[in-house]
């Protein structure tokens, strides 16, 4: 079989969800839909937050940010696979692909990431209600976004430094409607045994621990309550 090196320019071919033509128009109206509800809501969300400055507070303003990823995310993996319903293609550039993945890695995690800094801010709330100003502030909601930031975008880049050392066949098929890490590193043609398990390995510590902070933070919300119940009932 015929291999293409990773430096060269080339394409992948994405099998998408059915080659079924009387499917296509479907499934383009399905996620161009879906596509639309979701910018527009989150964009609502933000400029309502915006317009507003009664609700410029940590609250929100992690939910802005969490808009905005949600935005970016839909925006990174459904317009291409439309304009390839719609053109009746199933081509993707090698560029393309890897932004994708890249991309794809950074807002999946920020997702994460971010659901576990608001967990965070209503615990502090929850548990802390004098010092909640002096601990969210301004400052501090800044520093949480930027570390989240930081922490994806190295995550991703040593993700995306792996797969560029993978060789591919011309013509590979990817069994997916999108670019993701883990199916290139089934199609190479390469050995991608190192990169397999740094996925693996990162993306359980990447589940671990946001969700454990989640688990925790709602946990000491959840028993702050009783005792706060406990105490009114006495």
């Amino acid at each position: 079989m015929e291999v293409e090196n990773h430096t060269v320019l080339s394409q992948f071919l994405l099998l998408g969800l059915s080659e079924d033509p009387e499917l296509q128009p479907i499934l383009f109206g399905l996620f161009l839909s879906m596509y639309l509800v979701t910018v527009l809501g989150n964009l609502l969300i933000i400029l309502t937050v915006s317009s507003d400055s009664h609700l410029h507070t940590p609250m929100y303003f992690f939910l802005c940010n969490l808009s905005l990823i949600d935005i970016c995310f839909t925006s990174t993996i459904i317009p291409k696979m439309l304009v390839n319903i719609h053109a009746h293609s199933k081509e993707i550039s090698y560029l393309e692909c890897l932004t994708q993945v890249y991309s794809f890695m950074i807002f999946v995690g920020m997702d994460d990431m971010l659901l576990t800094v608001m967990a965070y801010e209503w615990f502090v709330a929850m548990c802390y209600p004098l010092k909640y100003t002096v601990i969210m502030n301004p400052r501090h909601c800044g520093h949480l976004v930027l570390m989240c930031w930081i922490i994806m975008l190295c995550f991703s880049l040593t993700h995306i430094l792996l797969v560029k050392q993978l060789t591919f066949s011309i013509g590979t098929e990817i069994p997916h409607f999108f670019c993701e890490a883990a199916q290139l590193f089934k199609v190479a043609s390469s050995d991608a045994l190192i990169g397999i398990i740094v996925m693996y390995v990162s993306t359980a510590l990447l589940v671990v621990f946001p969700v454990a902070g989640i688990l925790y933070s709602y946990s000491q919300i959840v028993n702050t309550l009783v005792r706060m119940s406990s105490f009114l009932s006495k």
